[in-house]
């Protein structure tokens, strides 16, 4: 396979791979919350929802991100991916 196709792959890998985590914690923090509902006040619930949400969000975009890291540790993406905004400046070494 080309590198345009390995980088294609892999996109549309990270986008489902993050869009089913954070399905996955949104459900999980829904189901902490409704075990804690008869605790709190009945109001919770309206602004409880979207907080969830937001939360189920910052918590995917961290694991998408550390798991990102532990596959850039065992992949070397210049060899296999092709740049998406263009080639990799040099680096200056001083």
């Amino acid at each position: 396979m080309s590198k345009k196709s390995n980088t294609f792959l892999f996109i549309l890998g990270g986008t489902v791979f993050n869009v089913l985590v954070t399905l996955l914690i949104f459900i999980l923090f829904l189901v902490i919350y409704s075990q804690f509902n008869a605790l709190l006040p009945e109001n919770t619930a309206a602004w409880m929802l979207p907080v969830i949400f937001v939360a189920a969000i910052v918590a995917s975009f961290f694991i998408y991100r550390l798991t990102v890291k532990l596959i850039m540790k065992k992949v070397d993406f210049e060899k296999h991916f092709d740049p998406i905004f263009g080639p990799r400046r040099p680096t200056r070494k001083p």
